[in-house]
């Protein structure tokens, strides 16, 4: 049975003003982002971690790193696990959006691609070829892999087997980890959102401020 550590990277400051931050935006860690990061590594300093893999973008990345760090690894990067391509919308503030980041996701029931990005089924298939490719490498261990908003969200949608157009009925926290387990054809959801590594100052800190992409 393979584990899999989903980890949202931690807060930046586009995340605490509600910018859109896609793929295309390298934003880093802001002063509570990275002591989130501290804060997961220490959480998982007791886990026997085979691998640690991360999106290619900073904020993601720099979460790897003091992950991978405690366990003496190297940490890959894959670009499979690169947020969504928010295309005419990235680095907007969600306010001027008019509507919620995911409203562009959909047309009725119909998925659609965001105006010069990507369609939220494209950060599916992406992701998960990548975690199955893990699978055929990979058994009997535990790997975390360090990513972002939709990615992760699309993940769990594929592991619980519900349609990407209920994603709005989920929410995950920066900082926060959750777990799946593949065995064979059998998949699993054993941990969602899970931010119990934090403070209280450090939880006051992040809950000051709406969530966002």
């Amino acid at each position: 049975m393979l584990k899999i550590m989903l980890v949202r990277h931690g807060e930046t400051d586009w995340n605490r003003i509600k910018r859109v931050q896609g793929g295309s935006s390298d934003t880093p860690l802001n002063d509570i982002g990275r002591e989130q990061a501290k804060g997961l590594a220490a959480m998982l300093a007791g886990e026997k971690i085979r691998a640690v893999y991360s999106s290619p973008l900073r904020r993601a990345l720099a979460t790897a790193e003091e992950i991978a760090r405690l366990h003496n690894i190297g940490v890959g990067i894959s670009p499979a696990l690169r947020e969504i391509e928010a295309g005419e919308l990235e680095g907007i503030l969600s306010a001027d959006l008019g509507k919620r980041f995911s409203d562009y996701l959909f047309d009725g029931d119909k998925m659609v691609k965001i105006p010069g990005g990507e369609a939220l089924s494209d950060v599916q298939q992406r992701s998960w070829d990548f975690i199955k490719s893990l699978s055929g490498e990979y058994d009997e261990c535990t790997l975390v892999l360090v990513s972002h908003y939709f990615v992760i969200l699309s993940v769990i949608c594929r592991v619980l087997d519900v349609p990407l157009l209920h994603v709005n009925r989920f929410r995950m926290d920066t900082g926060s980890l959750s777990i799946i387990t593949l065995d064979g054809d059998a998949l699993w959801l054993q941990v969602f959102n899970d931010t119990g590594y934090m403070t209280d100052e450090l939880r006051r800190a992040c809950s000051s401020y709406p969530r966002s992409l």
